[in-house]
């Protein structure tokens, strides 16, 4: 059984169909979530980044986690159930085309599919989470967009390359960008990762970068300042 031992609570990915990995605890530990009363975890998985965002927020904070598949959901329920915040989290098994809670969310976080192009690989639900073919950018813009509330943000992460596009349709939804991070593994290599936050209103636009890697496997000290409330060894 994979368990993953953050400093305030564990996670089991054994059944899930995404692994836990880098990018969900880089984008759970980096989306701003100050002021926000409601946030929305899309395609939650094992639910990392939602009890990620309970350990971050005050109680009066609700979390909605929205997730297709069934085994994963089940999962999430589990690890929250689990958890110290059990009451804070909402897991719903659906699709977010099919998700309407009668309320708006002032921070909406998706590590979406990567792959809206690229030939498929051998068919499964590991495909399915990887690629579009049942949440294609559009339709997670237009969720985004149904969902925020007037002043909420989406905060998403992808490669590089994909993200390009991804700001592209951003855009022609009147979804700005307010912040971007550029992800390295290391110095000297090309960047892997954007993080993104977008807005109903335009704003100056926040520019940084973020390195994981100083020397062999060595973490920057901006990535351990960036995680040092979850990671056990921190």
């Amino acid at each position: 059984m994979g368990i993953f031992k953050f400093k305030q609570f564990s996670v089991c990915d054994d059944r899930a169909t995404m692994k836990i990995g880098t990018d969900a605890v880089l984008l759970g530990a980096w989306v701003n979530i100050s002021l926000a009363k409601n946030i929305l975890d899309i395609g939650t998985g094992s639910g990392i980044i939602a009890l990620m965002m309970c350990q971050r927020s005050g109680p009066d904070v609700k979390i909605d986690a929205v997730e297709l598949l069934t085994p994963d959901a089940m999962q999430a329920s589990e690890n929250i159930s689990a958890s110290p915040w059990p009451e804070k989290i909402s897991v719903s098994n659906t699709s977010i085309q099919e998700f309407y809670p009668g309320r708006r969310y002032d921070r909406i976080i998706c590590n979406p599919p990567y792959f809206s192009k690229s030939l498929l690989p051998p068919t499964g639900t590991r495909s399915k989470v990887r690629h579009d073919t049942t949440l294609t950018w559009d339709e997670l813009l237009t969720a985004a967009c149904r969902l925020l509330s007037p002043m909420g943000k989406l905060c998403v992460i992808l490669p590089f390359v994909e993200s390009e596009v991804f700001m592209q349709k951003a855009n022609s939804k009147d979804l700005f960008l307010h912040h971007v991070t550029k992800f390295f593994s290391r110095h000297g290599k090309a960047q892997e990762r954007t993080l993104m936050e977008f807005g109903f209103t335009s704003a100056p636009l926040r520019e940084d970068s973020l390195i994981l890697y100083q020397s062999k496997n060595q973490w920057t000290t901006a990535y351990r300042k960036l995680t040092q409330d979850f990671y056990l060894d921190q």
